[in-house]
């Protein structure tokens, strides 16, 4: 079994409080994983160590066979990664296709690669018409679609996506959603947190669950579905397994 990432005893403190607590991840390469859990729950500090911009408490993170460590050796793993992070952190001054460029040039690609690559991307997110607008123009959707974009233009080994789906509509989710499971086919990687259920329920072949700060579960998809439902095992492993018993009182009666 080759792993696309590893973590061992993976912890983030800030101060006194531990956002991330002791995390062992083991995620298979050419998987989709779904990285779940409640707000605050750790997510998104754990895809910052994992993608190098945090430096971890304590504890090792091991990703496409190398250990980020803080050396010149973490850019040549950062070039074969793509990220959707949670804020998107765009360029808002720039056009599309000038902020696909900068990002492809970034990733040492060839001109000509980029170009191509911009072009058909703009397409494929339907933002070609859209070019000439200057990003912060652009609604919430399109942002997140521009974003995808720019992750996906060095065609990655590993995909981190943080919450790619909030705020796109359906259109733009189905695009998503087959662009995503062709990375997949091809033999990417895919690291997914939402906390839409349903999405990761059809597109993940594997699932981990933090609560807390700690992972709580981890397995194939199959055997989270054997609880009834997605829905079912997270509930129950978060501690939220009493939710129908939670009333406002002034609805009753």
């Amino acid at each position: 079994m080759t792993l696309a990432i590893e973590t061992m005893g993976l912890t983030q403190r800030f101060g006194s409080f531990c956002a991330v607590d002791g995390l062992d991840l083991r995620v298979e390469r050419g998987k989709f994983y779904g990285f779940l859990g409640p707000n605050g729950a750790g997510k998104s500090t754990t895809i910052k160590m994992l993608t190098g911009l945090l430096a971890a408490t304590s504890g090792a993170v091991q990703i496409l066979d190398h250990t980020l460590d803080g050396t010149d050796r973490d850019i040549e793993i950062k070039r074969r990664i793509g990220v959707v992070p949670e804020n998107l952190a765009l360029f808002d001054n720039l056009t599309a296709r000038e902020y696909l460029t900068f990002v492809g040039r970034m990733y040492l690609l060839p001109i000509t690669t980029v170009r191509e690559r911009c072009q058909e991307l703009l397409v494929m997110m339907n933002l070609a018409q859209e070019e000439k607008k200057l990003v912060l123009e652009y609604s919430h959707g399109m942002k997140k679609k521009l974003a995808l974009a720019a992750a996906l233009i060095a065609n990655p080994n590993l995909l981190f996506l943080d919450e790619p789906f909030e705020g796109v509509d359906a259109v733009a989710s189905r695009v998503l959603r087959d662009i995503l499971k062709r990375c997949v086919e091809r033999g990417a990687t895919v690291f997914l947190t939402s906390h839409v259920l349903e999405i990761v329920e059809k597109l993940c072949t594997d699932v981990g669950i933090i609560a807390k700060g700690k992972l709580v579960y981890q397995g194939p998809m199959e055997q989270a579905q054997a609880a009834g439902s997605l829905e079912a095992l997270f509930l129950k492993t978060v501690g939220s397994d009493n939710i129908e018993q939670q009333r406002l009182t002034w609805l009753e009666g």
